[in-house]
């Protein structure tokens, strides 16, 4: 029988967490730009935030059929990644004139700052690669 000890929880590298420049806006006392931290999550996390992000609309028959609103989704899992700054903080909300984590976002960032956050969260995520890219590092 194999090993298998390397899959087990403890074994596993979790909250992978890494800094990134979302902005050159937001500066600190040195007027360098801010980097924000970036987690990994769970699949079940991401199932959470799949779960929140869909609606139930009316199919033939009166069947509920359930739709993902993809932006809401990639709202929700970037809200979830973030680990600084606190999104959820109510005061950072209170600054921009919102209630809630999602819309601080859409409400802090420019489109193109917004762009490569949620690019980053899907790196961090394991979204970056398709799978033709895993096919051909798993021939290399």
């Amino acid at each position: 029988m194999s090993d298998l000890s390397m899959f087990y929880a403890q074994s596993a590298a979790v909250d992978l967490v890494e800094e990134v420049v979302v902005s050159e806006r937001f500066k600190d006392k040195d007027g360098k730009p801010v980097p924000w931290k970036i987690r990994s999550m769970t699949q079940a996390e991401s199932e959470e935030c799949r779960k929140a992000a869909t609606r139930y609309g009316k199919g033939k028959g009166g069947v509920r059929l359930p739709e993902v609103d993809a932006d809401e989704y990639m709202a929700k899992l970037a809200v979830a990644s973030v680990v600084f700054p606190n999104l959820r903080d109510a005061e950072l909300q209170k600054s921009y004139g919102v209630l809630g984590a999602e819309n601080l976002l859409r409400r802090m960032l420019l489109p193109g700052e917004y762009a490569t956050l949620l690019e980053k969260v899907q790196e961090m995520n394991g979204f970056d690669k398709s799978l033709d890219d895993l096919v051909e590092e798993a021939k290399n």
